[in-house]
Order: structure tokens, then C-alpha cells, then sequence
């Protein structure tokens, strides 16, 4: 259990690492910010597809250790269920905020900074705390 803690941790920190990586390039300028501004309709079905995988990813994945296929595995087999389970959900929230952090330069529109910074928010619901490991595999 304690090695599946820590690969949650490092799975944890490394997309927030990289997002304030994304965000130190382009407000230095080392990276050209609002690359993509001009292109309106592709900003228009790119944000509509990110805001519906937002919404749909953040729920399923606040959820995602109450369903019975996801409970019944944590309950045989804790550490591989833990590391299995809890990639899955940590990669549902963290993956889109990465996406919305780089998006937002490239296209400068707010509703893709919002939208990382609400996956932000919610991955402090998912903190792979010993406690919350121990009470999610029902192990004390």
C-alpha cells in the first residue's frame, strides 16, 4: 500500500509541476503566447469539447471509487486496485487541467485558465493521503 501511495504522489505533483512549467514559459515569453488567437471556429469547437470533458471527467471522477466493479477490486486486491484505480482518477482530473492550462495561451480565452483552475481545485478532493489510501482500500 505505501508504494501505491507514492506513485499516486508523484502522479499527483508532476501535473502541477508541469502546468506552472506551462505557465513560467509563456508569461516570461519564452514561449509565444496566443498563438492560436485568430483561428475563432476551431477556439469555438475546441473550448465546447474541453468544457464537455471538464464536466463530464470532474464528476465520474470525484465518484469514481463508489461503484461496485471499483469497490468490489479495492476490496480483493488493495494495493494493485489502489495504484490501478487511483491512476485512472488522478489522470481524468489532471489530464484536461494540463490541456486547459496550455490551451488558455494559445487561444488567451479565460474559459480555458477557469477550467484548469477548477481541475486545480479538485484534485485537492483526491490527495492520496495515507488516510484517504487506508480508508478507500478499507485497510487500518
Amino acid at each position: 500500500m505505501n508504494n501505491s501511495r507514492k506513485l499516486l504522489l508523484v502522479e499527483f505533483w508532476i501535473p502541477i509541476f508541469i502546468c506552472f512549467s506551462i505557465i513560467i514559459l509563456f508569461e516570461n515569453d519564452l514561449l509565444l503566447t496566443g498563438g492560436w488567437i485568430e483561428n475563432k471556429v476551431p477556439e469555438y469547437y475546441v473550448a465546447m469539447a474541453m468544457e464537455l470533458i471538464t464536466i463530464i471527467l470532474i464528476p465520474l471522477s470525484l465518484r469514481l471509487f463508489k461503484f461496485g466493479f471499483v469497490k468490489r477490486q479495492l476490496s480483493s486486491s488493495p494495493s494493485r486496485a489502489l495504484s490501478t484505480w487511483g491512476t485512472v482518477r488522478l489522470c481524468m482530473l489532471t489530464v484536461p487541467m494540463m490541456v486547459n492550462c496550455g490551451l488558455y495561451y494559445m487561444f488567451m480565452n479565460v474559459a480555458f485558465g477557469y477550467m484548469g483552475i477548477i481541475g486545480v481545485l479538485c484534485l485537492c478532493f483526491v490527495y492520496p493521503s495515507k488516510d484517504r489510501c487506508q480508508m478507500e482500500t478499507s485497510e487500518k
